[in-house]
């Protein structure tokens, strides 16, 4: 008499916002292949409804927090709100895209699907209860990234930022895989939550801590940390804008939601030693950046250099630690995702004698021939510095808040040092759109409908995010608690 065979109950309630992106991924591939141009222009808005969908089947699940495949995979609300960051970064991407790709002459279908499929990785990443399930979503979110990089074939530059970023990819990814492998021989698992049982009253353990260092090493690349930032410009320099957008939004967001729950999670038995290393790493990563940014000319290249030190400020959330700095850094991740995809968006809208406007310089007079879309960046750029009313200026309070009141009172000094440091390159955008002449050929507005709704949408949100903070600080700081309890 054989016994019968017991199948293990999946549950896939938990993976709907993943899958529902994912379907839409397989479905533009499909669309792609068919001869008939009317199913080609269905590509983008297919690729944004399945965003928009995976947005709603999140905001549907708030609060009925569900797990699967043994806890490898933790729908909580803290990573149910990273995936409304997420959506919404990818959303406007989309948005972005569409007429973008039509005058770079590079409209395909791969293009969105490797959007969504790096969505989905994005997402997965930020519920990723075990780490292989992060290892798998960092691949699956950076291969997606490495070829969107180099998509525009027909340019060097972009070539260039893709092999770049893949081969300091592949180099972070090895030590992400080998810092798993450490923490598995030290601990005997690579679940997070049994990962802090094995190592309480161990975190001393060698094995551990080389393990510690080499799994935040792979996530400090991600971060765009110094000092493992130097893949940054070259890549947001040399990849097409829309693209740029994503990893400076998306990418990032999932990225330090790795990092929170990796830290609050499986280490917040050694907190202590964490805490001091990334106190170093955040004051350099805030000053490298914001020091490298002034010599830029190139506006995604300094755009690159200002992200980096962005990533230094969500650190001094982490520092601070607890409810209050890591739900700061949630935060500091929505208000961000707003200003820079609308940053990035205004590039996207502008060319100089039918090449894309990148330069400082390229922007004079912007305001005197274009107002609305100099007024749009301007607002945008004043945000990223941290001017009130505006959605950057509470998301650093917050983070800066949080830091005093951990008693980490030198390095907000570091960081407030340095939000006034920022200040330069970013009015100096300001100065040129607003009281230079153009010295050439003057930036032309090229329409667009979804951009144009891309732009409203971010600057609706850094307003709304600065006028009335409050209710999502308070979802972001009830998104965290479970972690830091």
């Amino acid at each position: 008499m054989t016994a019968d065979l017991v199948f293990p109950v999946v549950l896939l309630g938990p993976l709907l916002p993943t899958l529902i992106v994912l379907a839409a991924g397989a479905l533009v591939l499909l669309l792609d292949l068919l001869p008939l141009h009317q199913a080609r222009e269905l590509i983008g808005p297919v690729a944004l409804a399945g965003v928009v969908g995976a947005l709603l089947a999140t905001l549907a699940r708030w609060g009925t927090p569900g797990r699967a495949f043994s806890d490898m995979v933790v729908l909580d609300n803290f990573a149910l709100f990273v995936n409304v960051v997420i959506c919404y970064a990818a959303a406007l991407i989309l948005l972005l895209s569409m007429d973008y790709l039509r005058r770079s002459g590079a409209e395909s279908g791969e293009y969105y699907a490797l959007v969504l499929f790096a969505t989905a990785g994005m997402m997965l990443l930020a519920a990723a209860g075990d780490l292989v399930v992060l290892f798998l979503a960092l691949e699956l979110m950076s291969l997606s990234l490495y070829v969107l990089a180099g998509l525009f074939t027909q340019a060097l530059a972009s070539s260039e930022a893709s092999m770049k970023y893949f081969i300091l990819g592949a180099f972070a990814s090895s030590f992400l895989l080998y810092g798993i492998a450490l923490m598995y021989g030290a601990t005997g698992t690579t679940n997070l939550d049994r990962i802090a049982a094995a190592a309480a009253g161990r975190s001393h353990d060698p094995l551990f801590m080389i393990g510690m260092g080499l799994l935040l090493v792979g996530l400090g690349f991600k971060t765009s940390s110094v000092p493992f930032h130097m893949w940054v410009p070259d890549v947001y320099q040399g990849a097409p804008t829309s693209v740029t957008a994503l990893i400076a939004t998306g990418s990032k967001a999932a990225a330090f939601a790795a990092l929170i729950r990796v830290l609050t999670v499986a280490f917040r038995g050694a907190q202590p030693d964490w805490t001091a290393l990334l106190w170093i790493v955040a004051a350099l990563t805030m000053t490298v950046g914001n020091v490298a940014a002034i010599a830029q000319s190139n506006l995604k290249r300094m755009l690159a250099y200002s992200s980096i030190a962005h990533a230094g400020y969500m650190l001094v959330g982490l520092v601070a630690g607890g409810m209050s700095g890591a739900g700061a850094v949630l935060f500091y991740l929505l208000t961000y995702t707003f200003t820079t995809a609308g940053a990035f968006g205004v590039i996207t809208l502008c060319e100089r004698a039918r090449d894309e406007a990148v330069e400082v310089g390229d922007y004079a007079g912007l305001a005197e021939r274009h107002p609305v879309l100099a007024a749009a960046l301007g607002l945008f750029l004043l945000s990223l510095i941290g001017v009130p009313p505006l959605a950057g200026f509470v998301g650093k309070f917050y983070v800066f808040a949080a830091a005093v009141r951990a008693g980490y009172l030198w390095l907000t000094v570091a960081a407030v040092l340095n939000s006034a440091l920022a200040a330069y390159y970013y009015l100096r955008v300001v100065v040129y759109m607003y009281m230079r002449a153009p010295e050439s050929t003057p930036v032309a507005y090229t329409p667009s409908l979804a951009g144009a709704l891309a732009l409203v949408v971010a600057l609706v949100g850094i307003v709304a995010l600065g006028v009335v903070p409050a209710p999502f600080v308070d979802l972001a700081q009830a998104a965290v608690a479970p972690l830091v309890r």
